[in-house]
């Protein structure tokens, strides 16, 4: 690409925009900028979820958030009898219950998958031949044998 020189007088070219098109002194390159205090979507279903409610449990009036007032009533629905409810219930149960049971049989297998490879590894080390150097009339090993 070749500078071109402009009527102005100035080069256009690579990171030379015309001088009509840079941005004026004193004036912003985004002017309206970011609004304050605009939500997404994640934080508005995470406030919606936070906003307690009021509900009946046994004839006594409770307040809690919505979002343990939609897993009661999801709890009240599989108990009732709706497969659909029961489903989502299970795999929540399933999701966030057993979580601690899951991630320790993970951990024991994977510390199993971690100790083979170390294991493998090792032997591959002791199968190589000695490397020995010679400094200054002394003979040393570099230590690359894990025997001891």
């Amino acid at each position: 690409m070749t500078d071109e020189t402009s009527d102005d007088g100035f080069t256009v070219g690579y990171k030379k925009p015309p001088q009509h098109s840079r941005f004026q002194p004193g004036r912003s390159g985004n002017p309206h900028g970011k609004q304050k205090g605009v939500r997404n979507l994640g934080s508005d279903v995470k406030r919606t979820l936070e906003v307690p409610v009021r509900l009946n449990e046994q004839g006594r009036a409770r307040r809690v958030s919505t979002q343990e007032a939609a897993l009661l009533r999801l709890r009240e629905k599989a108990l009732k009898g709706d497969a659909r409810s029961l489903d989502q219930l299970i795999e929540l149960a399933k999701t966030f219950n057993n979580s601690a049971a899951v991630e320790s049989v993970g951990d024991e297998a994977l510390a199993a998958e971690d100790q083979a490879i170390l294991d493998a590894y090792a032997e591959e080390v002791r199968s190589r031949p000695r490397a020995i150097t010679v400094r200054r009339g002394v003979t040393e090993d570099s230590g690359a044998n894990l025997d001891g």
